[in-house]
């Protein structure tokens, strides 16, 4: 449903996880809008620690709260340290959605994950499918963990009449991305391998898989631009689906990053590297209605996030290359 309209102008607004790559972008995209942007990195305020963050509230009185904190990574993260998934999710979520309730938040956006999705859920894939089927087992910690926020911010709306919403953002890449070499998502790591095989010289580098999956990708500021259009019109208990709508190859996306990266080695697709699902894209249909649509195109998104790269190279000095 279409809100009254939020107006953001004037407003103390929180953003929790400024210091990842969807909380950074979101505070870049309110550096447009006429309010104070409120952030606290983890030295000063820790979000698992509940009396910390209720005491937070208490002194800074936010209006409103984009709550993009979250412990994440790639699917080597997500299964190998399954009980921190879990439990930091869980606690960071329910610490700040109690905390702005119990200090009177105006509107609150709660961002989940696609993950939270059925493991053979049909494709595109629709809000109404949440709890049809089991989640996949990869990453099944982080989904519950983000199923429960986002019930939690549906359940205090349903009780309380608390405005908060969420949203469910596609695959992410872009600037402050983790470029970490076994826990990274995708895009991440596919621009870390390509550009040390070109700076080594390599002849060939490995994909994983067929190349054939198709995979939606979008650019994090373009995220952060849909979460403040959303912020601002919708108010409703359903979640809302963030994406482009469009997929790519695996094969196509990583022919993509080399190009952008300057590799020109050939790449060898490992065919006996599972695949995983043919296609998985988000339906954002519902976001269209509001009257939203991506601007940023993959070439241009990979060439600012290589760009990024190379910035964060340059600052850790030539022991971290």
């Amino acid at each position: 449903m279409l809100g009254q309209g939020y107006d953001l102008a004037d407003k103390k607004v929180y953003v929790a996880g400024h210091r990842g790559m969807v909380g950074g972008a979101l505070a870049r995209r309110l550096e447009r809008e006429r309010c104070t942007v409120l952030a606290a990195d983890r030295q000063s305020l820790d979000l698992i620690d509940q009396s910390a963050v209720k005491r937070w509230f208490r002194e800074q009185r936010p209006h409103a709260v984009f709550l993009a904190a979250a412990r994440v990574g790639g699917i080597h993260a997500n299964n190998t340290y399954r009980a921190d998934f879990l439990y930091d999710n869980l606690m960071i979520a329910a610490n700040i959605i109690h905390a702005a309730f119990e200090t009177g938040v105006e509107k609150l956006m709660f961002l989940g994950s696609s993950c939270i999705y059925p493991k053979h859920t049909p494709q595109p894939m629709r809000e109404d499918a949440l709890l049809t089927g089991i989640l996949e087992p990869t990453n099944e910690p982080y989904a519950i963990a983000k199923i429960a926020g986002l019930k939690l911010a549906e359940s205090f709306r349903r009780q309380h009449g608390c405005d908060y919403i969420s949203v469910m953002p596609t695959n992410l890449y872009g600037p402050g991305d983790n470029y970490h070499p076994q826990n990274s998502h995708v895009p991440a790591a596919l621009i870390r391998r390509f550009h040390e095989a070109k700076v080594a010289g390599r002849p060939e580098e490995v994909v994983w898989g067929t190349g054939s999956p198709r995979r939606e990708f979008m650019h994090v500021d373009d995220l952060a631009d849909a979460c403040v259009h959303l912020m601002r019109v919708y108010s409703g208990d359903g979640h809302i689906n963030i994406g482009t709508g469009e997929e790519v190859t695996i094969g196509d996306f990583a022919r993509t990053v080399a190009r952008v990266v300057g590799y020109q080695g050939r790449l060898v697709f490992d065919t006996t590297k599972p695949d995983g699902a043919p296609l998985k894209r988000l339906d954002v249909s519902r976001l269209a209605e509001f009257g939203w649509r991506f601007k940023i195109t993959l070439e241009d998104g990979l060439s600012d996030s290589y760009r990024s790269y190379l910035a964060s190279l340059a600052a850790s000095g030539p022991r971290e290359r």
